[in-house]
Parts: C-alpha cells; sequence; structure tokens
C-alpha cells in the first residue's frame, strides 16, 4: 500500500506550525505517526500536506512543577514508560502505557499524537480523562488551555481548531499514597482496548475514600468518568460488595456497537473491569499489593 500524493512540510519552531495551518488546506500533523501513517497508506486520510513536528524545538520533556506533571507533546511513549519521575509520581499512567501498542509503536507514539487522534479506546487518553489533565494548545492568538473534560467534541474528533496544534499535556498529581489501577480487555496483546478501566483512591485519615476517580475507556464515544461511582465510593467503608453493587451502573452506558463488540458486551466488560481495577486500587491503597516493576 502506498499513500496519497501530498506536500511535506519540516518546521523547526511553533510558528512556523501555526503559520502552516493557518495558509494551507488539507493539512495533517505528523507526531509519532503511529495512527497518520497506516491511515494514509489505506487511504482514510487524503490530505494535501503533512506537517511534521518532529523537528519542532522545545516539545518533549517530562518534568514535575507547581503540583503537576508537565508533559511536552512529542514525548515518546517509551519515554513515559521508562521514566522515574512518571512511574512515582503519577504510577496510573505508568501502568497504562505499559499496554500500548508493543515496543516498537511505543518507541515512535507521542502523548500528544495520542491524545490529537482521540481514539477512545486509547490508553492515554482514558489516563488524561481520569487524571482530569489540561491540554495546551497553540494558535494564531498564542498558547491556550483546555481541561480535558472539554477536549472531545465527538468521536476521535478534539475540540481545537484547524490552526492549532497541541504542545503540551498538564497532570494534577494526587498524594503519592493514593491507590490506582489501570486494567483493559483486549483480542490480542497490544491491540487497542475493547473495554479499559482507570481507578484512583486517595483515603482520609480513617481509611475512607476522601477522593476517587474512575473511568471506562472503549465503551463509549470518549472515555467516561463514572460519576456516580466516585461519589458513592466517598466515605464509605469499602468492600467488594460495594463495588459489585457501584459498578452495575455501567451498565447503562451508551456503549459503541460495532464489528468489535456489540454494546451489550462492552457494558458488561465495563462492569467487570471496573470492579477489577477498584480491587486492586484498594489493595494499593491498604498496602497489600505493589507498584508495578519496570522491565
Amino acid at each position: 500500500m502506498k499513500p496519497p500524493p501530498f506536500e511535506y512540510h519540516d518546521p523547526r519552531t511553533e510558528a512556523e506550525v501555526v503559520g502552516l495551518l493557518a495558509r494551507l488546506d488539507n493539512a495533517k500533523l505528523l507526531a509519532g505517526g503511529q495512527s497518520l501513517m497506516p491511515m494514509l497508506n489505506m487511504r482514510y486520510v487524503l490530505p494535501d500536506h503533512v506537517i511534521d513536528l518532529n523537528r519542532v524545538e522545545g516539545l518533549s520533556y517530562i518534568r514535575e512543577a507547581e503540583g503537576a506533571l508537565e508533559i511536552g507533546a512529542l514525548t515518546r511513549q517509551r519515554d513515559l514508560e521508562f521514566s522515574d519521575l512518571v512511574r512515582t509520581r503519577c504510577p496510573l499512567m505508568h501502568e497504562a502505557v505499559r499496554q500500548v501498542g508493543h515496543r516498537q509503536t511505543r518507541n515512535r507514539g507521542t502523548i500528544g499524537g495520542s491524545l490529537g487522534h482521540l481514539d477512545p479506546a486509547a490508553e492515554l487518553v482514558t489516563v488524561a480523562t481520569a487524571l482530569d489533565a489540561i491540554v495546551t494548545v497553540a494558535g494564531p492568538t498564542g498558547r491556550r488551555e483546555v481541561p480535558f473534560a472539554e477536549f472531545p467534541a465527538g468521536f476521535m474528533m478534539p475540540s481545537i481548531a484547524l490552526d492549532e496544534f497541541i504542545t503540551a499535556v498538564r497532570i494534577p498529581l494526587w498524594r503519592s499514597d493514593h491507590g490506582f489501577a489501570f486494567v483493559e480487555f483486549a483480542r490480542r496483546h497490544g491491540d487497542f482496548a475493547i473495554v479499559s478501566a482507570a481507578a484512583m483512591l486517595e483515603a482520609d485519615g480513617s481509611g475512607r475514600p476522601a477522593r476517587a476517580s474512575v473511568t471506562i475507556g472503549g465503551a463509549t464515544i470518549a472515555p467516561q468518568r463514572m460519576r456516580d461511582i466516585e461519589q458513592g465510593l466517598v466515605g464509605q467503608t469499602l468492600s467488594q460488595q460495594l463495588f459489585r453493587d457501584l459498578c452495575e451502573s455501567c451498565r447503562a452506558l451508551e456503549a459503541i456497537d460495532d464489528i468489535h463488540a456489540p454494546a451489550a458486551y462492552r457494558q458488561h466488560l465495563a462492569v467487570v473491569l471496573s470492579r477489577r481495577a477498584l480491587q486492586a486500587a484498594h489493595a494499593r491503597l491498604n498496602g497489600t499489593a505493589v507498584l508495578p516493576k519496570r522491565h
């Protein structure tokens, strides 16, 4: 398979990228290429212009600042996987990124590319939803921040203008003693998840949850926070029965029905995986489970 003909652009600065986006019609951005290149080769997209972001300065970094993890859009998924800062300060992301594709795809794939592609089954998209991430985009009027809750405008459609592009993502950090888990079900190792679940728990002085985050990915047109489950956990004595009862609400999700799985199957997976994620997060919160080792 061969891609359609297009004009290639190789900017070096954010200003050059914004300028190209402003004056070129039907342009696509190239980051890691793990989504765009197959879509080009299969003629799912037919751009007149491809703008390569890989030589734009200052878009690859991982750092902690003011209670948040700041990650440049061109940061490779493999760098996230092997970052000690991510592993210790944002373990949910560390656990999730290890389930993204294979080592070869993580070597090239970027966090900005994943968030911009906005596949509802993508692990990093689900993580961004669970952690209340804030996406920074650059455009003709400068940079602006978009809370991830407002980022999806529809199925695989981010709420950014055609002359804007993602430059960074900011992840607010939880307390270091929180419990977390990311679980998914896929047809084969490395595939996109049919359904995934992310759970985080933070306890008060009595050991009851003071804060909770439960997110289902892959089931709906964008990952969805399960606010009713979160509210039902706060202040309660945690138990397997409580998890079972609360997670039944996932059966009401407006799930996707496609060739990979019917809606009812996705709803069932959401119930099961959210319960498993909460069980694992609770075990870590209690210190009865260990953080995943890097290898």
